[in-house]
């Protein structure tokens, strides 16, 4: 048995994985892990587990909980790994066979001096992360004071593999990393030294020195100062022309990281080669209208063009689920080979359509024959005919281009037999899938990879209203951007719709606007130009999508404040309990609720807010719900 730190705390036996529960003994475990064969004084235990508010009889609880972990270890068949009582505190032995933590310093050290060998061990210990870290451990203690530590290592030995493959002249081959990388860590020097070489040496001086730029902005804002000497020579360097464009010599140096002080999500090692670099501005919804751009290279018959995919107007946010969807479509394109397939679901207004083009266009390069965008349904929900689709694909590709060398988006799909049918009729490289159901049954039988978008970390919001208003105008009100942020639930749509009703009014005080739309929420989250650019009617239309008695459900649920369990949701459709955690499961489906854990879910509030105003709207209390409700849904395994 193995724990894993680098990623949610978890145990795995190699083939199957426990993600622990986000609980006491969990925070204990995560203490202990994190300074591996260490004595952990008993007071840290204590903090990182209580925290401040520790409980009167600490010593005896702290015990109680060394217990409670014990018999988690019994339970999972791992005695082995005892947690040992010793003076003034606990320890608990671990190595590199263990402990993925200690693997990964093991890899690194093995690293140094390893030659060759040195990348593909770098790349492996890279590969053992598998996520924001401690996501499921509730301990303040280790957030603050651990969780950045360890995510500093890893920076360093990204920066390393950066390094190196910039050194052999493979710049194309890390701009996803480090854009991910520094966006994350704005601050980070050394990281935007690195982008802004590797975007001059492919020919992009404007976008390496709007890097720069950025960074300058950047610093000035939050620490009054400016970038370091590095970084100044070295937009002097772009600007004279004397950086170098081409490979470098293979001797590199590398220089000790700038200090992290804060957590990054983390990121494939090494990503499809060519990958352009997004746009500077914010876009998270559905694409914005017909406007096309290129979406790959010139296919090989002839020189011909290949299909086009519709522009996504920059990008801003989503860097977790952009780097793992590019990671994945980047091993597709092999003609023979099986396809790669990738389901984005979410409900509406989450982006998903957006993240599925801008990831396509990321990696246009690897797929000759192009990539194409392919509407599953009509704007009323109805399937299309997955062999409709096929004729459509096959019209577009060029004469002679094999399917298996594109990339599809299958978009808005609405049953797993679409996607399944037309996989029969296609066979192409790498097929990714939009929808706001869950399509459990497709992921049970072609286990695609699964990325599911809700609302956005609030920085990221505040980081959109950022890119279109500019840090100028967002810095002015921080107060107001924090209510237009919550007022929109972290809604992508809604957070881009109040960013363009702010772009035309230059003039207007964010507070004023964001008075003005809470006033008449969510009704006045649409533009009148543009009736796809609205809330009520995309909400409206999600629950036209719905048979009658799960959408008068949705309604009636929005009667709960906060957080619903199953005998809430009872109460409020008067059915029985089993049934109403029916009800839940299939909303949960449909992106209309979110899952805080197991057995436990919420409404996001702009949700909420537009099923409240819609009952009101509609003359009050829906229709009684009939007990077929728990069969309102197919359940798509056909």
């Amino acid at each position: 048995m193995r724990f894993q730190l680098l990623g949610p705390l978890s145990i795995t036996d190699g083939r199957d994985v426990v993600v622990l529960p986000p609980a006491k003994p969990t925070s204990l475990l995560a203490a202990l892990l994190v300074r591996p064969g260490e004595v952990v004084p008993t007071s840290r235990l204590r903090q990182a587990v209580w925290g401040e508010e520790q409980p009167a009889t600490a010593k005896a609880a702290l015990q109680s909980c060394v217990l409670r972990l014990r018999r988690l270890f019994a339970k999972y068949g791992i005695e082995d790994h005892a947690v040992a009582a010793v003076a003034g505190g606990y320890l608990l032995p671990a190595d590199g066979d263990t402990l993925d933590l200690l693997h990964f310093r093991r890899l690194t050290a093995e690293a140094e001096g390893a030659g060759e060998a040195e990348l593909p061990l770098l790349r492996r210990a890279l590969d053992l992360w598998r996520g924001p870290l401690l996501t499921n451990v509730p301990s303040e203690l280790l957030h603050r004071d651990e969780v950045p530590r360890l995510v500093e290592e890893r920076l360093r030995v990204l920066e390393r593999v950066c390094e190196i493959q910039l050194a052999r002249g493979r710049c194309r081959d890390v701009l996803v990393d480090l854009w991910e990388a520094t966006r994350a860590r704005p601050q980070h020097e050394g990281l935007v030294a690195q982008l802004m070489r590797a975007l001059y040496r492919v020919g992009r001086q404007n976008e390496a020195l709007a890097e720069y730029r950025r960074i300058r902005a950047h610093l000035r804002d939050e620490l009054g100062v400016d970038p370091g000497t590095e970084l100044q020579e070295l937009e002097l360097a772009i600007l004279r022309g004397d950086e170098p464009r081409g490979p470098v010599s293979d001797a590199v140096t590398l220089t000790s990281a700038s200090p992290v002080p804060a957590p990054t999500p983390t990121s494939p090692a090494s990503l499809a080669p060519a990958l352009p670099l997004p746009g500077p501005l914010a876009s998270h919804g559905s694409p914005d209208g017909p406007e096309d751009a290129p979406a790959g290279p010139r296919s090989a018959e002839g020189g011909r063009p290949g299909p086009r995919l519709p522009h996504v107007p920059g990008f801003t946010g989503r860097t977790r689920e952009t780097a793992a969807l590019v990671s994945h479509l980047g091993e597709g394109g092999r003609n023979g080979s099986a396809p790669v397939l990738a389901v984005v679901s979410g409900g509406p207004g989450m982006g998903k359509t957006a993240l599925a083009l801008h990831a396509a266009h990321l990696v246009a390069d690897r797929y000759p024959a192009g990539a194409v965008l392919l509407p599953l349904s009509a704007p009323d929900g109805t399937p299309r005919p997955a062999d409709e689709a096929a004729a459509e694909l096959r019209s577009l590709l060029p004469s002679g281009a094999a399917p298996a060398s594109s990339l599809v988006i299958l978009d808005d799909a609405v049953h797993p037999d679409q996607v399944r049918r037309f996989l029969d009729a296609t066979g192409c490289g790498a097929v990714v899938v939009t929808s706001r159901m869950g399509l459990a049954a497709l992921v049970a039988t072609h286990g695609p990879a699964v990325l599911q978008l809700g609302a956005l970390p609030p920085q990221e919001s505040r980081a959109l209203l950022t890119a279109v208003l500019g840090q100028e105008r967002v810095a002015a009100e921080s107060g107001a951007v924090h209510t237009l942020t919550e007022a929109c639930g972290h809604v992508p749509l809604a957070l881009r719709i109040v960013a363009a009703r702010l772009l035309t009014r230059p003039r207007m005080r964010l507070a004023d606007h964001a008075a003005w739309l809470l006033r008449d929420l969510p009704a006045r989250l649409a533009l009148p130009d543009d009736p796809r650019m609205s809330v009520p009617l995309a909400l409206d239309g999600a629950l036209r999508r719905l048979p009658a008695p799960l959408a008068d459900a949705h309604l009636r649920l929005a009667r709960l404040e906060g957080r619903i369990t199953a005998p809430d949701a009872a109460g409020v459709l008067s059915l029985p309990e089993a049934d109403a955690e029916e009800v839940l499961e299939r909303l949960l489906d449909t992106g209309l609720v979110e899952e805080d854990r197991p057995g436990t879910f919420r409404m996001n509030p702009l949700f909420r807010a537009h099923a409240l105003h819609r009952s009101t709207r509609t003359g009050g209390a829906p229709q009684p719900l009939a007990a077929a409700v728990r069969h309102a849904l197919p359940s798509g395994a056909t």
